[in-house]
């Protein structure tokens, strides 16, 4: 029986709905043409995808302690997800189906791990926030997301209504960059190669759980 969180897509899309019914027309205007240049855009091509080795990294967790991917590859299999930031509540959604997730994946023998840009307190709130029981580290700087190929920068023309929404990505990440992660999930076997990839430039996108288990599932066989 599964433990995931049924439906998360359709908790995206909702919450998406939601949103853009809440906005004002000239927002909402600015929003759509966002979401346009987004999709027209090659951001996220050069991703590392299905068959790719996954680069190393070695990151300050929420409590502070450094977590390395090879040392996590040395137990077994790792989902790697790239969240935006606890103020996206897209990531949160995607979070708190990943902390569902747990008991299952752990029972096939992996390990998660949830990296965004934010800085190590900041990483503690979202950690604290989703009740989470995983690592969740800081990639500050976006250094290992740019590894990945993942990295997008909001558009100026968004930045002001991020501000007024509460969403204070430069606070939230230590500097004034605004760049994010595309989010990203991956499925990792014990040799580093990534079995099963999601990264989709539009953000209220996210991998199916039951898309995770199903990639664990095939590596044990």
């Amino acid at each position: 029986m599964s433990h995931s969180v049924p439906g998360l897509s359709a908790q995206l899309g909702e919450t998406v709905s939601t949103f853009m019914s809440s906005l004002p027309d000239d927002e909402a205007q600015i929003v759509a043409a966002s979401f346009e240049k987004l999709h027209a855009s090659h951001t996220g091509e050069s991703a590392v995808t299905v068959g790719d080795v996954a680069p190393d990294f070695t990151l300050p967790g929420a409590t502070g302690a450094a977590v390395s991917l090879r040392n996590k590859l040395n137990e077994g299999p790792v989902i790697l997800s790239f969240y935006r930031g606890g103020w996206c509540p897209f990531c949160n959604l995607e979070l708190q189906a990943l902390q569902a997730l747990l008991p299952e994946s752990k029972a096939l023998g992996a390990s998660l791990i949830s990296i965004s840009p934010e800085t190590p307190d900041n990483s503690m709130t979202t950690a604290e926030k989703n009740q989470l029981e995983f690592d969740v580290l800081s990639d500050i700087g976006n250094k290992t997301a740019r590894d990945y190929g993942l990295i997008f920068t909001v558009y100026e023309e968004m930045r002001p209504l991020y501000i007024k929404w509460g969403l204070d990505v430069p606070a939230s990440n230590g500097d004034d960059s605004w760049e994010l992660p595309v989010p990203a999930t991956y499925v990792i076997d014990s040799n580093g190669v990534a079995r099963a990839a999601h990264t989709d430039k539009d953000y209220t996108k996210r991998m199916d759980p039951e898309q995770i288990l199903a990639a664990l599932r095939d590596i044990k066989a």
